[in-house]
């Protein structure tokens, strides 16, 4: 083991920093003094040195404070670099096991899992004992977290460490018995640590998910607004295992929001963390999709969908981790959008005409005159109906709508929809529960209408489907023809453009950064830029117009 592979003294003359970078590997990483940004720099020439170098400076020096940078060594590319937890008090220092964190994007950690797949009992200890030695160096007390990077050869790197708990420390927890909050809390009050070195012990496997509120399929784009509704999976009281014959609750959340709050611009965008247990990986990962299934978000744009993509798919399931997994397998974990089934849109239009028949009875004065009620009575004729729905968080160039003709009979309804028609009924509506007859198949699912916005839940997956109600929404598109809007509140900070420019469809107009993410607005078609409506260092609300456009 090694514990830092780099240079981390003060001089920075940039020819003396490029030679010892060159002596620590072929590739390298410069990354703030006093931060984590960082951005892999050269190649084996080192040609990108000087670009890369003077970027973090100016980086680091306008987030921290400091321009001073470090050099450190970037493993190879095709070994799975590994984070490691240790949990440490001065004089009684005991290592509560190791931890993979190495499913990221954006360099975020997506999802962690305890103990780490592939990990040796020779390994496992030498990363132990350099964890403790480590915190013992600097005389550190209190719980922290101690992380490495991990080569397949076996060879292994410091990397730096927290003097705290980490977001995923709940799979250490679930695996060994033991609150690490309680043991943090007791370390602070000057008492030893609960547990010796000896007395842990790994029962079972524990997988832990972030939920975000995101949208993967664009780029990850922070997705802000109101938990309407939020019901979690069968979540139990949080018991802690360990103890052989003793199993820790199967399914945990850990979350600082309730439905009803509002998710803003100026935190994480974190809704929970889902963690499950299992005897073994296998069963983890089997709870951790069924728990995915059952997680209902509406309001806003989640990750749920994507995680279960990623927890399902081969090379996870494998556990053939590393860094690159998404990136690696981005064709199978963002696959082209497909049409909602014939079912979806079955429920979608079901729930919409139940809710228009419970309000019309609701109001008329006489709930028995046909003329006053919406269910659909023309006299010695059926009434026939058009419902359009669209995809509603699809890329913009994938988006799909979709024409759902309706016919009412007086037993149900007849149902037309991609060229299929069938016979549709309802067989139960419990609220937002319903279960439906379409032709020769039941579907069972939930429907929760957030404004336009239809949420279908059904078969372990969520469908988003946007109702365009023409009478509601006649003339909006004509009131807000030509102008460019924000994305999600934030701040500008680049206008590439100026007042009266010809513009090329996929040009960069303005970026916006909010939530550790920058967003580049592109002209959507040639044309003209009529008026620029925010400068640089302006913060935009969410939907904000931000330049009047005239298509050519």
């Amino acid at each position: 083991m090694r514990w830092c592979l780099g240079y981390t003294a003060n001089n920075q003359d940039p020819g003396f920093l490029q030679d010892r970078a060159s002596r620590i590997a072929t590739r390298c990483c410069l990354k703030g003094q006093r931060g984590r940004r960082r951005r892999a720099c050269a190649d084996r020439a080192f040609r990108s040195f000087k670009a890369a170098l003077e970027n973090r400076a100016s980086a680091s020096d306008q987030f921290l404070g400091d321009d001073q940078v470090l050099a450190e060594k970037v493993p190879d590319p095709s070994a799975p670099p590994r984070s490691r937890y240790s949990p440490t008090h001065q004089g009684n220092a005991s290592t509560a096991q190791k931890r993979d964190c190495s499913v990221q994007r954006r360099h975020q950690k997506v999802l962690e899992e305890a103990p780490a797949p592939g990990m040796t009992t020779k390994r496992r200890n030498e990363m132990g004992e350099a964890a403790v030695a480590a915190a013992k160096a600097v005389g550190y007390v209190g719980a922290g977290t101690v992380e490495f990077i991990a080569n397949q050869d076996g060879s292994f790197y410091f990397m730096e460490m927290n003097t705290r708990l980490q977001v995923e420390h709940p799979v250490t927890e679930m695996i060994t018995g033991t609150d690490l909050v309680e043991w943090q809390l007791r370390v602070a009050a000057g008492q030893p640590l609960p547990k010796s070195q000896d007395e842990l012990a790994i029962n079972g496997h524990s997988i832990e998910a972030r939920i975000y509120a995101e949208n993967p399929e664009k780029g990850f784009l922070p997705s802000i607004g109101t938990l309407r509704h939020m019901d979690t999976p069968g979540a139990v009281s949080f018991e802690l295992g360990g103890t052989p014959g003793v199993a820790p609750a199967p399914v945990r959340i850990d979350s600082g929001v309730r439905e009803g709050d509002a998710i803003s611009p100026f935190y994480d965008p974190m809704i929970a963390k889902l963690i499950v247990w299992g005897a073994d990986r296998t069963q983890a990962l089997a709870r951790m999709s069924q728990a995915l299934a059952e997680f209902q978000i509406v309001g806003l744009a989640t990750n749920i969908a994507f995680l279960k993509r990623l927890v399902e798919g081969e090379a996870f399931s494998s556990a053939d981790l590393d860094t690159g997994l998404i990136e690696r397998n981005s064709d199978k974990l963002f696959p082209a959008s497909r049409a909602a089934p014939v079912g979806t849109l079955a429920l979608a239009a079901v729930s919409l005409i139940a809710e228009e028949t419970a309000t019309s009875a609701a109001s008329s004065e006489n709930p028995s005159d046909p003329w006053g009620n919406a269910r659909g009575w023309r006299l010695n004729s059926a009434y026939q109906r058009q419902l359009s729905f669209a995809d509603e968080y699809s890329a913009s160039t994938d988006t799909k709508a979709y024409r759902v003709g309706v016919t009412y009979h007086p037993a149900g309804w007849h149902l037309e929809v991609g060229g299929i028609e069938t016979d549709m009924s309802v067989t139960s509506h419990e609220g937002p529960e319903l279960c439906i007859q379409l032709g020769a198949t039941s579907i069972h699912g939930t429907v929760r209408r957030d404004g336009d916005v239809f949420h279908v839940f059904t078969g372990g997956r969520q469908f988003v489907l946007n109702y365009n109600d023409p009478m509601a929404h006649a003339g909006e598109a004509e009131a807000a023809g030509g102008r460019l809007t924000a994305p999600m509140p934030g701040k500008v900070v680049a206008v590439l453009t100026e007042k009266g420019q010809q513009v090329k469809k996929g040009d960069a107009l303005v970026i916006m950064e909010a939530m550790k993410m920058e967003h580049t607005i592109a002209a959507p078609a040639d044309g003209l830029v009529e008026e620029i409506l925010y400068q640089v260092g302006d913060q935009v609300a969410d939907g904000a117009p931000l330049l009047a456009f005239k298509a050519a």
